[in-house]
């Protein structure tokens, strides 16, 4: 599974995964129906970027703000904007030239403006009225590697994004560059042309490998978090308790960070430490302990959710001991959040953050 959405009832939970379906199943736990399935492909195969498990890779989906649609990113640089009641494709448009990690909707009001987020280290953005002809109504430019997430504050003008490159940034729908003047500058060529090469999955992101990109439209940037290994992904916070006042993001040190929207450190959540348990050893096996963790403890926060009303978070923890077996491979066991964890500092008041994990 590579992503998931609940509608805007929370009655269904979408899912995608490294084929063309998306799944749709129901929340209600009396709900005795099955789960169907949205063939996002609808006759459209992914070329060279095909995958085994289908024609092509879904890394994102979601909902409009009325539930009727859901919009999907996938390794075939596109975005597919589907009707789930007419169980039709409504658009297909390559409109990056590389993987569309992220996509999400900028109103909750209106289905027709929105967001994708692509390792091309750019966001677009559509709108689906005007989304036959292929052209995107924007873009912004400012990451120097590819995105991870996108998230949108809801009110049709504010965005919030993760890169590779290290680096969350906030963006102004007002500020966005218009088709024409992103065709003039091509400023992708930057990104396209460096001296370098690095993969997030296994390679340590080095201070020089980062630059200010000469075309960047953002309004803040946020740096500090490790976005390593996994696509890590960044919120605002919730409008009802705190105006949407801070954003936040897991990181792959284990912690979650909480920011000012003027880009001053908040809070630093230590998950890594409070949710590590104790080593136990196999006589039966050879054990080496990760290189980048001489503790032999990784506690990666792929993504984080801040409770609505309350001060209270809840994340996704991927923990590993590395290990090496018989075969010389490296095996990791995975889970979320198991345990509550108490953090004392909460910006203008104290604030009690519990963070729960669940390993399998």
């Amino acid at each position: 599974m590579t992503d998931a959405d609940l509608s805007p009832d929370n009655k269904w939970l979408a899912f995608s995964s490294l084929q063309s379906n998306v799944g749709i199943s129901a929340t209600d736990p009396h709900d005795t129906g099955e789960p169907y399935s949205l063939d996002l492909a609808d006759g459209v195969r992914g070329g060279n970027n095909d995958y085994v498990f289908g024609s092509f890779a879904i890394f994102s989906v979601r909902f409009s703000g009325d539930g009727r649609q859901i919009v999907a990113g996938t390794g075939a640089n596109s975005i597919v904007v589907y009707d789930i009641e007419r169980r039709k494709s409504l658009h297909h448009v390559a409109g990056h030239t590389d993987d569309v990690n992220a996509v999400c909707f900028a109103d909750k009001l209106s289905p027709h403006i929105l967001y994708s987020g692509s390792d091309d280290c750019t966001i677009k953005v559509w709108d689906t009225r005007s989304l036959g002809d292929g052209r995107e109504a924007g873009a912004f430019v400012g990451h120097t590697e590819g995105l991870t997430y996108i998230d949108s504050k809801g009110d049709g003008r504010y965005i919030l994004s993760n890169g590779k490159d290290q680096c969350m940034k906030l963006w102004d729908l007002r500020m966005a560059m218009s088709t024409s003047r992103y065709q003039e500058l091509d400023p992708t060529a930057v990104t396209r042309l460096r001296e370098y090469e690095y993969d997030y999955r296994w390679q340590e992101y080095e201070d020089y490998q980062w630059f200010q990109h000469p075309n960047d439209n953002s309004l803040v940037t946020f740096r500090g978090h490790k976005v390593q290994r996994t696509l890590i992904r960044c919120h605002f916070s919730p409008p009802n308790s705190t105006d949407s006042h801070y954003v936040y993001s897991g990181s792959y040190d284990g912690h979650v960070y909480v920011w000012n929207l003027d880009a001053t450190l908040a809070a630093k959540i230590d998950v890594r430490s409070a949710t590590r348990g104790p080593t136990r050893s196999n006589p039966g096996r050879r054990h080496r302990l990760h290189p980048r963790h001489p503790g032999g403890w990784e506690a990666l926060i792929r993504d984080v959710g801040w409770h609505p009303n309350a001060p209270m978070f809840v994340g996704m923890l991927f923990r590993s001991l590395c290990r090496r077996n018989q075969t010389n491979t490296w095996q990791l066991r995975h889970g979320v959040v198991r345990r509550w964890m108490a953090e004392r500092r909460r910006y203008t008041r104290t604030m009690r953050v519990i963070v729960t994990r669940a390993s399998r």
